[in-house]
Formats: structure tokens, C-alpha cells, sequence
């Protein structure tokens, strides 16, 4: 039987539920914005009336506010977000336990072992539709097709609350036809290469040679040709699965632009306080260290560096961190944000001993003050205990763990 694939997309999905907490913006244009005082004035959400207007994503909020002076900007209420995002998720659990959230607002389902109960694809789609509407208030759009990337570009065509179907027999004229900007991991980068050579659609990006696609993207050119021909096998995970956990990273946009070395070392602690937390929560550790850095100027640079043992401990991770942040090409220049990540996750378990036993004892009690300041903060709270370097300026100390939301990976995680 063939694979029957749902994307489900919520329409305006921050916007949409500021508007049911306040009913006399149902009207009017809607940006969800982030906290200009503290330097995230941007858009993170608009709806339908404030998009006519040109605002955007991404887009800082002077700018937004020129371009549409009725503009009403709100702040981000993230408890909301995950507590409708929840409801979403139970009434797709109804209809299949296949369900793989793609951030807080999109789920992809495999309906495919439900047809016999709840009908076809697109019987579900409209019954999950109705449903939304009816018992959140709210609307989606749901593509219907064989794989997860054509349900997705299904979902983006008609909105909103709509339903579209891609099939292999009608995916030519259907998906082929539309920018290939649409296609799910094409980014504006790629955009710009591929429009280069004239690709500038979904099926001229199926019809062109695979060997020039690699040439130019690499194995993401075979990958993203595959996916324009519908060619993608990937499942849709279980909805109680854990799924694999590549990577874990923090990052933050500074109070003012630190230029000495005190400042960053400040905000480079709380980031890795809170990557080596979730380490532990995990029960993983990690083997390298990498450091996102944007100058005021917004250059930005990503510098990693291998460890020479794997780790959950704070302090190795700052270490690390520092020392790439002092041989980045930004040392000396105002930062604008900063990010760390770790990769090369592991089994805590698994850990290699070291070969000198004075440093593994010396690990070994920085591993223990950690979990003792795991448990005084899971008590207490975040800021019931601090690290020492963090009193040289308490303003720019930061929960980056209790502010971070976690976004699943999606389809990528499944590769």
C-alpha cells in the first residue's frame, strides 16, 4: 500500500494565539516581537494583515513599523505557544501514534495504518482541520501526499486552512511549477546559487544533471534532486520515540556589545552552564565545542574545536570555548551574540578513561560540583547558586537552559 503522508501546519501560529488571548486584535495587523529593550526587537511572528504590509520574519521592528504604522507589536508568550502546540498533538495521536513534530507548529503523521478506520488522506486532513478549528480555535493547513517532503510543500501552497494533495501521478504539475525556494531545506544561499544557472524551479532542479548538482552542493545537491523527483523514503518517527540527539547548543544577543575578554567570558559560562546541564539531563557527553560569533557589524564566524576527552563538565566546555573565542578572527571587535554548541555526543557511559589518574580525579570533582548545583537549581531555581566569575557583572548573567526552547530536528534527524 502506498505511504499516506500528512504534513499538518498551524497558520500563523504565534500570531494566531496572541489573537485568542485578545480579541480586539482580530482585526488588525500582528507582529509577535521580541524584547526591544534587551536587544531581540525583532519580528518572531505576523499574521495575514500584517504580511499585506510587507512585514517579515527576522525583520527588526523600526522597520516593520514603517512599513506598516498600524502595526501592533505583543510579546512572545512561549508557555501559550507549547500548551496549544500540546492540544495540536493530541488530536493527531488520535488518528495515528506516527507522529513527528517538525518546531512547535508543524507535525508531519502517517495516517497510512488508519485509512480502514478514519478514511483516506484527505478525509483525515479536513477532519484534523474542522477539529483544529472547533476545538482550538484555530486554523491549519495539511498537504496529503506519499512522502514527508511533498506533505510538507503540500501544506505551503494553500493558506489558509487548506488541504492539498501531491501525488506521484499529478507531483510534476503540481510541485514542478512552483519556486524552488518551496522546497523544503532550499535556503536563501542555495537559492542564489542555483539561480545562477538558471534553476529557479522545483523541476528544473528534477531535470538537472546530478553530477553538476554534487559539483555545486555537494551531497545536499543529490539529496535535495531526489527530494524535487519524490524520492524520499524517510520515515515518519513514533510520537513517543526519543529521537537521536545530534547536537545540543545555546546561544544569546548580548545586553550591549562586550569588547574585553570579562564580558564574554561572562555570557560564554551561562551558555555552557546550560549546554552542559542538558548534557547531564541526558546522560551524555560530547567531544566537540563549537562557538557561533557575531560582530556589531554582523559578520559571523563558527570556530569548533575537537576535545581531548569527551564531557558533560561545565567548566571543560567553557574552557574550550574560550580558547576558541580568543583565536576567532572577531578577538578585539564589539559581539553582538554568541552561541556555543557541542556534537559528537556519546553515551555517558561509554566515556573513555583517561590514562593519567591526577586528571581524571580532577574531572571527576568538577563532574561532582556540577550535579550538586544540578540539584541545589532544580530546588532553589537557576539563580540560587552562581559561579564565582559571574560576580564581576550579575547584569549579563543569563538562564540561557530555562529561556531555551527545544525545536525537534524533523526530517534531517531521520538521515
Amino acid at each position: 500500500m502506498e505511504p499516506i503522508i500528512l504534513h499538518s501546519d498551524m497558520n500563523n501560529f504565534y500570531a494566531s494565539v496572541e489573537i485568542l488571548y485578545n480579541h480586539t486584535l482580530k482585526d488588525k495587523p500582528v507582529a509577535v516581537a521580541g524584547d526591544e529593550e534587551t536587544r531581540h526587537g525583532i519580528v518572531l511572528a505576523k499574521n495575514d494583515l500584517a504580511k499585506r504590509f510587507g512585514v517579515h520574519t527576522g525583520q527588526v521592528l523600526w522597520e516593520a513599523r514603517r512599513q506598516c504604522p498600524e502595526l501592533v507589536c505583543v510579546p512572545a508568550h512561549y508557555e501559550r505557544y507549547l500548551h496549544f502546540s500540546a492540544l495540536a498533538r493530541d488530536i493527531y495521536i488520535g488518528y495515528t501514534d506516527q507522529v513527528e513534530a517538525f518546531g512547535l507548529d508543524e507535525c508531519w503523521l502517517d495516517v497510512t495504518g488508519s485509512a480502514g478506520l478514519f478514511g483516506d488522506g484527505v478525509t483525515i486532513a479536513n477532519d484534523i482541520r474542522t477539529r483544529i478549528r472547533r476545538e482550538l480555535g484555530l486554523t491549519v493547513s495539511v498537504g496529503v501526499s506519499y512522502n514527508k517532503i511533498f506533505a510538507k510543500l503540500g501544506s505551503d501552497m494553500k493558506k489558509p486552512d487548506a488541504t492539498s494533495v501531491i501525488t506521484p501521478d499529478n507531483f510534476r504539475e503540481t510541485a514542478w511549477r512552483l519556486p524552488v525556494s518551496d522546497l523544503l531545506y532550499v535556503g536563501p544561499a542555495t537559492t542564489r546559487k542555483l539561480a545562477q544557472f538558471g534553476i529557479h524551479t522545483i523541476g528544473a532542479l528534477a531535470q538537472a544533471d546530478q553530477g553538476f548538482l554534487y559539483s555545486l552542493l555537494g551531497k545536499n545537491g543529490i539529496m535535495l534532486h531526489q527530494f524535487a523527483n519524490g524520492q524520499d523514503h524517510s520515515g515518519v518517527r513514533q510520537y513517543y520515540a526519543l529521537p537521536p540527539m545530534k547536537s545540543i547548543g545555546n546561544s544569546t544577543t548580548t545586553l550591549r556589545d562586550p569588547v574585553c575578554e570579562d564580558d564574554v567570558k561572562i555570557t560564554l559560562m551561562a551558555l555552557c552552564e546550560s549546554v552542559a546541564a542538558r548534557l547531564r539531563e541526558q546522560n551524555c557527553v560530547c567531544s566537540t565545542v563549537t562557538v557561533g560569533i557575531r560582530t556589531n557589524d554582523l559578520a559571523t564566524f563558527d570556530r569548533q574545536l575537537k576535545l581531548a576527552r569527551p564531557t558533560d563538565n561545565t567548566l571543560m566546555i567553557w574552557e574550550a570555548a574560550m580558547g576558541v573565542f580568543r583565536h576567532s578572527p572577531t578577538s578585539g571587535k564589539p559581539v553582538r551574540s554568541l552561541s556555543v554548541k557541542v556534537t559528537g555526543l556519546a553515551p555517558a557511559d561509554e566515556m573513555t578513561q583517561l590514562s593519567l589518574f591526577l586528571e581524571e580525579r580532577k574531572a571527576q570533582r568538577r563532574t561532582d560540583i556540577d550535579r550538586v548545583m544540578d540539584r541545589i537549581r532544580a530546588k532553589y531555581g537557576y539563580f540560587s547558586i552562581r559561579r564565582a566569575i559571574i560576580l564581576l557583572d550579575p547584569a549579563l548573567d543569563l538562564d540561557a537552559k530555562g529561556d531555551h526552547t527545544i525545536h525537534p530536528v524533523g526530517f534531517l534527524g531521520t538521515l
